[in-house]
């Protein structure tokens, strides 16, 4: 792999965690959406990576491979005079876990600039290899 090749490796990564955390602020917008577009509650969504199938071998890059929604039970919230309420009195409301959200965001927003970073080093040391020939 050339030095050059890891500009690839980091802007896959730039994208996957880009996706990661449109996601993430998805979940957090949509914590309290008690119905959805199609008529059920909203469910936490997650990316799964996989190596980027483009490059063919691992430590060549990343993709998103799916999004899935969680399988986490609805949470049941006791309110009985909403209009979408059970018999009971209970509304369904998201599976979204605010603080397990926030965790993943930092995560998410660490692994974003760890691969600016990786990035930027990268540039460094093309910079210092061609000061080599003055």
């Amino acid at each position: 792999m050339s030095l050059l090749g890891t500009f690839d490796i980091g802007t896959t990564g730039l994208v996957a965690q880009s996706l990661r955390l449109n996601l993430i602020a998805s979940n957090v917008a949509n914590a309290e959406t008690a119905v959805g577009p199609d008529g059920q509650a909203y469910r936490s969504r997650h990316v799964v990576f996989q190596v980027d199938p483009s490059k063919g071998r691992a430590g060549h890059g990343v993709a998103v491979s799916r999004i899935v929604e969680s399988d986490a039970p609805l949470r049941m919230e006791y309110r009985p005079g909403h209009p979408l309420a059970d018999e009971r009195g209970y509304v369904a409301m998201p599976n979204v876990n605010p603080a397990e959200q926030m965790v993943d965001m930092i995560s998410a927003s660490r692994a974003y600039q760890m691969n600016i970073e990786m990035m930027n080093v990268t540039r460094q040391l093309l910079l210092k290899t061609l000061d080599l020939g003055k």
